[in-house]
């Protein structure tokens, strides 16, 4: 009997406080597992020495059967007490493995566990906190659809003697997109028409997004017609086609245009205009050799001096000003050339024409019986 009582001594694994050993739980209770370590008795893990983090029942944590490494906070052989950790082990580990990725800049990934004033937190082998401004570029009002969720995270700042652990989800973003916007300005070429999104609207024109980088579309780019305004044309979200003019990758400036993905109004013109039609146009500006006038939006065509009135003038603000409506005929269309030409005075004389004609028909159909002579006197002498 002394042989057996001395094998079975022989066998015991001493144990001191501070040792880390292997065990199997025998059972889970609501706030204590037993644990068999290879001593005279069972130890215990108290349920506060499970997580970091806090544990509503050991049953989530710890189940009877399975393997756990422990250590060894206090030992008391006459009262037969032996307290184990689970967290200490998790936490000496887990410092060790933040601090490496501290310094080497890598990612990590973690659950989030619960949701707090200010942020969130997550079990990394100890608890982690990511301030609600490190959780997303953008402004997150409500979080509570964050927990459960795993999130790609890098620590910001570690410090294991204050039990401190900082993370940043807005980091493992804010590198990704620097990528994408290296990546984007690298493969971007002059010429290249691809789809953006609006971001942001100012006086002088719109950024638009293009894959992780933003370009500027100048408000004289937005349209061939004038745009007063970029909020006239556009809106923070819109889907657009961007032709890219000019990429300075060193200041990361790109230089976009929406006018020039769409069909000039050049190109458009002769769809809409023939030589020989005569047309409402509006003055847009006089020089001292004719008129500009817009026929078509973003297409003006020259009234020369001499094709504004039948009368001799010198200058042509004599008969007319910038912004008047004026009624020209198409004298001739060269879009190719971004050309027309264009006459007052034989728009005047056509209209006079139809007029006579109209007359002339109503008379030979019984209308008032008067000659085009007493109607236009001298203006009908000079169209003849």
């Amino acid at each position: 009997m002394v042989e057996e009582m001395k094998s079975e001594m022989a066998e015991v694994t001493p144990l001191k406080r501070g040792d880390v050993v292997k065990g199997k739980v025998t059972k889970v209770e609501d706030n204590q597992a037993l644990v068999d370590v290879g001593y005279k008795f069972d130890g215990v893990i108290p349920i506060s020495e499970l997580s970091s983090l806090h544990v509503d029942r050991v049953s989530d944590v710890l189940q009877e059967g399975q393997e756990v490494e422990v250590k060894v906070l206090r030992v008391n052989d006459e009262e037969d007490k032996l307290i184990l950790s689970k967290r200490a082990v998790d936490a000496e580990r887990a410092w060790a493995e933040l601090q490496r990725k501290f310094e080497s800049g890598e990612t990590l990934e973690a659950t989030v566990a619960d949701i707090v004033k200010g942020g969130l937190v997550v079990d990394v082998g100890v608890r982690g906190f990511i301030p609600a401004s490190l959780v997303e570029r953008h402004f997150v009002e409500d979080f509570s659809d964050y927990k459960g969720r795993t999130l790609p995270l890098k620590v910001i700042e570690i410090d294991p003697s204050k039990n401190k652990l900082i993370l940043s989800h807005k980091a493992v973003l804010e590198e990704e997109a620097e990528k994408k916007k290296q990546a984007t300005l690298e493969s971007l070429q002059e010429g290249q028409v691809i789809e953006g999104t609006v971001q942001r609207i100012t006086d002088f024109g719109a950024f638009v997004d293009i894959g992780g980088v933003d370009g500027l579309v100048h408000v004289s780019e937005l349209a061939w017609n004038r745009v007063e305004h970029p909020s006239d044309v556009l809106t923070e979200g819109d889907k657009v086609q961007v032709k890219v003019l000019k990429v300075d990758r060193d200041n990361e400036r790109i230089s976009l245009s929406i006018k020039e993905t769409q069909p000039g109004p050049w190109e458009k013109v002769g769809d809409e205009i023939k030589t020989g039609d005569v047309v409402t146009g509006t003055v847009k500006r006089l020089v001292s050799f004719g008129a500009f006038v817009e026929v078509y939006p973003g297409v003006e065509g020259l009234v020369h001096i001499s094709q504004i009135s039948r009368k001799h003038i010198a200058t042509p603000a004599e008969v007319l000003e910038e912004g008047q409506e004026v009624r020209v005929k198409v004298l001739d269309m060269m879009p190719e050339q971004k050309r027309i030409s264009l006459s007052i005075k034989d728009a005047e004389q056509e209209e006079a024409r139809k007029e006579l004609q109209n007359i002339d028909r109503n008379n030979n159909n019984g209308g008032l019986n008067v000659t085009l002579g007493d109607v236009f006197g001298d203006q009908l002498r000079r169209l003849k």
